[in-house]
């Protein structure tokens, strides 16, 4: 078997044969034959791939591994890891999409040269849609090489389906198979929230935009809301942890059209937005934010004096009133925020003065009590809060919409 063969999981396999994982584990226990274990752990074992691939043939048991799942495990089982692995494939994927001719060179030569002559083609693509300084980490030869053989396959796939679908699928396929490690929102509830904002159209046109409107997310997570939000817009996202923040970099840049000088705006910046914002000149049009709850750090000792608390000071318990307050600081008069809180946020003793003054100078528009369900944690019954930044001629004060969402 070569050094450098694609493993696969039990899991894996089952996939590969449209099967079970007890009918996995059947095999290894009846066919002397089947492939024996070439890394993982005795309780999850990992095999070669070929192999694998070979004895289900044999078997009859697989016509032929469909290529998007031969792309996964060839993901999935990347030395550096199927994150590292997942920003080496959309970054290949958007130079295919937007340079395709120079695609097509640089897969003419050996699989080292060919790493040697990516990083600089890749820079060219990134630095076209979002500028210096965006959130995808520089590519080496070294760190690429192994993921050539990954890269040649994905542009295979991207052949088939397109670029954005097979980035979309991959994408995708981590989330599921490691839901804990992400905070999810869900397309359904993304597209929700998105459609809430929509008053932040008049913004735009009062604004002299032409149509065009401005859209932040300041804890982008997987980029859920954005991808919600349509076109023609300038995207500005901020996410605190360096992988999502250039995955989702890569997912927004897939979607668009064209660099920034033929598109729309596209910003993706990586950093805790709370303690060092990322645009803190921007004047948006619209907000949306799937805030991380319940934060106790959320930087309450050195904001104490923070421009942003026209509302009051957040307590420490009270991470997702500080969140509101930046969605809020971040608007042009008459924008629309759209923030999905834990209901406990509407409650709380220690966030009264500051839910009294949103409330007293119209700034809180509308509270939605969502069916438990609709978003993680889904047992929890969640709130949207919209909120709408008030303007000089606001008088006066907006009544405050309730509505619950839940079946009785």
């Amino acid at each position: 078997m070569p050094d450098n063969s694609t493993e696969v999981t039990a899991a894996g396999i089952a996939r590969l044969a449209g099967v079970g994982r007890a009918a996995v584990s059947n095999w290894r226990r009846r066919h002397a034959d089947f492939p024996k274990p070439v890394g993982g752990t005795e309780a999850s074992p990992s095999f070669a791939l070929p192999e694998v691939e070979k004895w289900l043939r044999d078997q009859g048991k697989l016509a032929e591994v469909p290529l998007r799942e031969r792309v996964w495990q060839q993901l999935a089982s990347h030395p550096d890891g199927a994150v590292t692995a997942l920003i080496h494939t959309g970054c290949a994927l958007l130079l295919v999409r937007d340079r395709p001719t120079a695609w097509l060179e640089i897969t003419a030569v050996s699989d080292a040269r060919m790493a040697g002559v990516l990083p600089g083609a890749v820079d060219h693509v990134l630095t076209d849609r979002f500028g210096a300084g965006h959130a995808v980490p520089p590519l080496t030869a070294s760190a690429l090489l192994p993921s050539v053989p990954l890269l040649r396959a994905a542009a295979e796939l991207a052949a088939e389906t397109g670029a954005r679908q097979a980035f979309d699928f991959l994408f995708g396929r981590q989330l599921d198979t490691n839901p804990r490690q992400y905070t999810l929102t869900p397309p359904g509830l993304a597209t929700l929230m998105a459609d809430l904002a929509e008053p932040a159209r008049d913004a735009a046109r009062r604004s002299g935009k032409r149509g065009s409107r401005t859209v932040l997310d300041p804890a982008a997570g997987t980029g859920a809301l954005l991808c919600a939000v349509g076109l023609p817009t300038a995207l500005y996202a901020q996410e605190a942890d360096p992988d999502l923040a250039a995955l989702t970099a890569i997912r927004l840049a897939l979607r668009s059209e064209g660099g920034r000088t033929g598109g729309s705006t596209l910003a993706v910046r990586t950093g805790d937005t709370l303690r060092a914002d990322a645009f803190p000149q921007l004047t948006a049009d619209a907000v949306l934010c799937h805030p991380p709850f319940n934060e106790r750090d959320w930087g309450h000792d050195e904001l104490a004096y923070d421009p942003r608390w026209e509302y009051g000071f957040p307590a420490r318990t009270e991470s997702e009133l500080a969140w509101v307050q930046h969605s809020l600081a971040r608007l042009r008069e008459g924008g629309t925020a759209v923030v999905l809180m834990p209901p406990a946020a509407a409650s709380r003793r220690s966030g009264r003065r500051i839910r009294a003054d949103l409330l007293r100078r119209g700034a809180l528009r509308a509270v939605i009590a969502l069916p438990a369900g609709a978003a993680p944690p889904y047992g929890i019954p969640l709130h949207l809060w919209v909120l709408r930044k008030p303007g000089a001629e606001q008088s006066p004060v907006p009544e405050l919409l309730l509505v619950d969402t839940a079946e009785p």
